[in-house]
């Protein structure tokens, strides 16, 4: 599947493991130019060299830092001239009962799940817009779908991706840029490993261990939408293991 994605410049954030490693393999395959954000730079330069992607595509970013994710964006296009896909990929995931009043986790959630998300977008779209052209793509969640107990906080910011992307996808038509809300469940990444409380940690761990599909899985979808002709805007895929029923 590599149409419409060889030569592509994707900017990916959370790419130094999980699904945002999974699908720069994936595109790095399928030719893509790949600049990658994550804070821990180590990896991200180890991800660069494996992908042969040249010492400037691994950028330490913080995404809860605005001016983070604008160096990493305005890096790529001073890399490459232009910025054709952007995929908003960092998350946590730390679930816990709200009498437990984690307002620390809470906080967090929110400053990376949908503040992250929106300083990405603040960063790519005037590129876009003088490019007339460009893919935003922002990861949510099945839970963002479906909220279950414990989940509260976490499924809140992935359902606000979701209504953050809807408007975006309707505000920028007259630039002809694409969005795609992708909502995975069960995926092997790192997400269960940012859940503090023991109780809850132990529950996920093993529904993860039960359901979760490879990380590749997600990698493929991110490559489906981009590789869909300019004319066709995929707006929100949903998928989960075939076993999950949640």
């Amino acid at each position: 599947m590599s149409d419409n994605i060889a030569g592509k410049v994707v900017v990916i954030t959370g790419a130094s493991s999980g699904l945002g490693a999974a699908t720069a393999r994936h595109l790095a395959a399928a030719g893509a130019k790949l600049v990658l954000g994550a804070r821990r730079l180590d990896r991200l330069q180890a991800l660069a060299t494996e992908l042969d992607l040249g010492p400037d595509a691994a950028v330490e970013t913080d995404v809860t830092d605005p001016a983070q994710v604008k160096r990493l964006v305005d890096g790529a296009v001073a890399a490459h001239g232009r910025i054709d896909v952007l995929l908003n990929n960092a998350g946590l995931m730390p679930q816990s009962p709200l009498e437990r009043g984690r307002v620390d986790e809470w906080d967090r959630m929110i400053d990376v799940n949908i503040k992250g998300v929106l300083y990405g977008i603040a960063a790519a779209l005037p590129h876009m817009k003088a490019q007339k052209s460009g893919h935003i793509i922002n990861v949510s969640s099945v839970a963002g779908h479906k909220v279950r107990p414990g989940s509260s906080v976490y499924a809140a910011t992935k359902a606000a991706v979701r209504m953050l992307s809807e408007g975006l996808r309707q505000e920028v038509k007259p630039y002809n840029i694409r969005t795609t809300i992708i909502s995975p469940g069960a995926v092997e990444s790192e997400l269960p490993q940012s859940v503090s409380e023991p109780d809850v940690a132990k529950a996920i761990a093993d529904f993860y261990a039960a359901y979760a599909i490879p990380a590749e899985s997600f990698a493929r979808v991110v490559a489906f939408a981009i590789s869909q002709p300019e004319e066709v805007d995929i707006n929100e895929i949903l998928f989960r293991p075939t076993a999950q029923e949640l």
